[in-house]
């Protein structure tokens, strides 16, 4: 069985790696994007065109987003019962250590920097995968 997994992410290089990397695990899995935060929680609540939007067995969590921070939506992730058992992986380009003590705080599954090229985006993945096993 596929895993869902949704992505919140704006930049589309990142969204590219993300899905070659992907591609390239043994993961049977269904990827899911979105391009902001407040897309994220309309998805994750199935309103307005995501009425059918699949339950994520994971996500894949931009800090750097428009409209709605990261940590926002971790937050709101974490306050809904609905949402708040789904594993919410942090990827990010930010390596401060406020960002991972604040994400952690807020229940973060797991908090990875994202690497700049492919290879690295692939042992990136599999730590994901290991995640979602």
């Amino acid at each position: 069985m596929a895993i869902q997994i949704l992505l919140v992410e704006d930049n589309p290089g990142d969204v590219r790696l993300s899905s070659e990397a992907l591609k390239e695990s043994d993961l049977p899995y269904c990827l899911n994007v979105v391009i902001d935060g407040a897309q994220a929680m309309t998805f994750l609540r199935r309103e307005e065109c995501y009425g059918h939007a699949p339950r994520p067995d994971v996500i894949m969590l931009d800090l750097n987003l428009p409209r709605k921070n990261g940590l926002e939506v971790l937050q709101e992730i974490r306050s809904d019962q609905e949402l708040k058992d789904i594993p919410v992986i942090i990827l990010t380009s930010s390596d401060s250590d406020l960002d991972v003590l604040v994400a952690y705080k807020k229940q973060a599954s797991a908090y990875l920097v994202k690497p700049s090229s492919l290879s690295q985006y692939n042992e990136v993945i599999d730590a994901i995968v290991a995640l979602c096993q």
